[in-house]
């Protein structure tokens, strides 16, 4: 049942949980949804994240409420740096051109305060080294990190993180929560280390890279973890539909877009619809008679339920037409301003005529809601109401 509700009138469960994707540079998208929420009065309980999402989700954690956002802008500020906000014509050549220059020039010059390029390169460092298997240092990032979070905020704050990285050796992948163990940067620079431009990053005698390869989105961590009714706002970077590409320029976003989205949107989807299910399980164990509900089978399905209420907003970032596959590695001033802008408009879309999604909440029900026509709008299940 709703514990408490914002100003936009949206009553909220015993957990919120903003879930943030990897996806580079449209990272952020990400910081703009967050400024919507706090404008709204939507308090998170727990934030997750993967890749640059848990960069995102770390400065989340590692700072009050209040300051927050400042503190985002800071860094997104920061790491568009080089490349200012410069006259550009209106039009989409005019963009998409100016966006490939930019994107070039990071992948020849690096990010301020977040990666530089490897000088000698990799091939002159010593083998089975970060340095040997990775074309650019991370090491601006640890700077970044320490300067804009307070880790002991993030290890012992009233909103919990999590963060999603994968072992190189294993191929398995692991969850770093402060609810069981000390997060500092290392642990985010393990979560965003993509091979094979950003180094590994060694954890307890163990080399981690980025997240992402395995499982784009932390939503399976968040609601396996979680025991109580939940709402989650899930930030998806990559978006599932798209037009049929007209060049190599689509074609290479649009496949990037459906390698990223696909494996987001069947967790998502198949987390909802387990959650209805065992709704209706659970309602149909209260209608046994009383003799049945005592058979040990019975009690081994109780055990297995999970009737808590699970509802998730998808706020999907749109690309412009004059981005292209260089999107998630593009960051200059003027991208980055349109992106954190396209986030902050998606919840204020999300929000405009919320009741839908409210009452789905205030009723203890499982949904998943998305963006359609500008509206928000409730996934429907044929097989399930």
């Amino acid at each position: 049942m709703p514990r408490r509700a914002a100003p936009a009138a949206l009553p909220l469960p015993d957990l919120v949980v903003l879930v943030l994707q990897g996806g580079g540079a449209l990272g952020a998208f990400q910081a703009g949804v967050y400024e919507a929420m706090i404008d709204l009065g939507i308090e998170l309980d727990w934030v997750a994240g993967i890749s640059i999402g848990a960069v995102n989700a770390a400065i989340i954690a590692g700072n009050p409420r209040d300051e927050a956002v400042g503190k985002l802008r800071e860094f997104w500020n920061g790491v568009s740096s080089a490349m200012p906000s410069l006259p550009v014509a209106d039009n989409d050549w005019a963009r998409e051109w100016a966006h490939m220059v930019a994107a070039g020039q990071v992948m020849a010059f690096g990010v301020p305060g977040f990666f530089t390029p490897r000088w000698p390169p990799p091939s002159f460092a010593e083998r089975q080294t970060p340095e040997a298997v990775s074309f650019y240092d991370t090491s601006p990032l640890v700077e970044t990190l320490d300067r804009l979070v307070d880790w002991d905020r993030v290890n012992k704050g009233n909103v919990r993180l999590s963060v999603g990285a994968v072992a190189v050796e294993t191929g398995n992948f692991r969850y770093f929560d402060t609810r069981v163990e000390t997060i500092d940067a290392r642990h985010i620079l393990a979560s965003g280390a993509l091979p094979p431009g950003l180094p590994p990053v060694e954890i307890d005698g163990t080399w981690y890279w980025d997240g992402g390869l395995v499982s784009n989105t932390p939503l399976e961590h968040v609601v396996d973890a979680a025991h109580e009714d939940m709402l989650v706002f899930q930030v998806d970077l990559f978006p599932a539909r798209g037009d049929r590409p007209h060049d190599m320029e689509e074609a290479w976003s649009r496949e990037k877009d459906i390698r990223f989205s696909s494996r987001t949107r069947r967790i998502s989807d198949g987390l909802v619809r387990r959650r209805k299910e065992h709704q209706l399980i659970d309602r149909m164990l209260k209608k046994l008679p009383v003799e049945y509900a005592a058979l040990p089978e019975v009690k081994a399905v109780q055990k297995m339920v999970d009737s808590k209420a699970l509802n998730v907003v998808q706020l999907i970032h749109q690309p412009p037409k004059w981005q292209t596959g260089a999107r998630d590695f593009e960051f200059s001033r003027s991208t980055m301003e349109v992106n954190w802008a396209l986030g902050h408009e998606a919840v204020e879309a999300a929000m405009k005529d919320g009741h839908l999604l409210a009452e789905s909440v205030a009723e203890g029900r499982s949904g998943s809601f998305a963006l359609q026509a500008n509206m928000l709008k409730p996934k429907i299940d044929p097989d399930i109401n």
